[in-house]
This record gives C-alpha cells, sequence and structure tokens, in this order.
C-alpha cells in the first residue's frame, strides 16, 4: 500500500498559496524560461485535487481563492473536469472561516469545494453550526477550536497539522 500522506499535505498546501498568491496571468517556470497561463495551471491543480478526492487520498480539497470574475471563466471546465473524477466541485463565495486560515485570504474571493456529495453535505453542515454559533454568541474559544478541527479532519489533515496551523494562527494573532 501506498502512503501518501508524506507528500500530499506539503504539496497540497504549497499549491493552495502559490496559487492564492499568484495575481498574475502566467507561472514562470524558471527552468526554462516558460510560462504557463494562469487559467491553466488553475485548472491543472482543480484536476490534481479532484484526482486526489476520488482516489480517497483527500476527503475534500479547497482550489486557489479567486476573484469572482476569474472564477466565472473557469467554472464550465472545473465542472467537466470533477464530472471525468466522479467529484463534485462547489462554489463558495461565502468560504468557511475558522482559525486554520486567516480570512485575509479567501475575503471577496470565491473558492471551489472539490469532494463527493456526503463531503459537500458535511462542509455545509459544518458551516451551518459556525454560522449558529455565530448568531447565538457562543463562538468562543473551545467552540472555534472543535469547528477549526472539523474542518481540518474534512480537508484530511493530520491532527498534528491541525494543531500546528492553529498554533501559528494563534502566534500570529497574539502580536
Amino acid at each position: 500500500m501506498v502512503r501518501f500522506r508524506g507528500w500530499v499535505l506539503p504539496l497540497a498546501a504549497a499549491i493552495f498559496l502559490l496559487l492564492g498568491c499568484g495575481g498574475g496571468d502566467s507561472v514562470s517556470d524558471d527552468a526554462g524560461g516558460q510560462s504557463i497561463d494562469q487559467r491553466s495551471y488553475r485548472l491543472g491543480s482543480i484536476g490534481a485535487f479532484a484526482e486526489m478526492v476520488d482516489a480517497g487520498v483527500k476527503n475534500l480539497a479547497l482550489s486557489a481563492p479567486m476573484p469572482p470574475g476569474e472564477m466565472d471563466a473557469l467554472m464550465e471546465d472545473a465542472r467537466r473536469i470533477a464530472a471525468e473524477h466522479g467529484v463534485e466541485v462547489y462554489r463558495e463565495t461565502d468560504f468557511l472561516v475558522t482559525d486554520l486560515f486567516p480570512s485575509e485570504l479567501t475575503d471577496g474571493m470565491d473558492v471551489l469545494v472539490i469532494c463527493g456529495a456526503p463531503t459537500l453535505q458535511e462542509y455545509l453542515d459544518l458551516k451551518a453550526a459556525r454560522e449558529h454559533l455565530v448568531s447565538s454568541g457562543e463562538y468562543a474559544r473551545e467552540a472555534r477550536l472543535e469547528i477549526a478541527r472539523r474542518f481540518g479532519a474534512l480537508l484530511s489533515y493530520s491532527d498534528e497539522k491541525i494543531a500546528a496551523l492553529l498554533e501559528a494562527r494563534d502566534s500570529s494573532s497574539a502580536r
């Protein structure tokens, strides 16, 4: 049996960060001086994540956050790619904000949630649980951490990775 966890999470995090920070029209290839257009690069990462979800390596994956207009231009192809892998893509215009990632990454942006149908419902249920806690004034320290941990588990992050992300966010907010 092949173990994916050792390289999948760092790769996924790197792709998420690279794509999330990419504002230009192309991604440079330092080795040959060639570039790949941003649209193709993003669709390629969506395809890779769809394959990971289909293979059971991840329960849920996220596209890079992107402006709504850019997402509009990708949706038809993203749906086709997802269908080829037997997974769902859900266009999230109001991303589930937790203590795992800074909200600035997704403010005003759209994100594709890539997963199977049962996991999509789990994501939507988790988002509704957070909204309920916020509206009832109960979204305090322990409830916030529980929502973040559950979201990390949906993303197939290890307990250690979730703890590290929460610790990093906690220490950066203390500055």
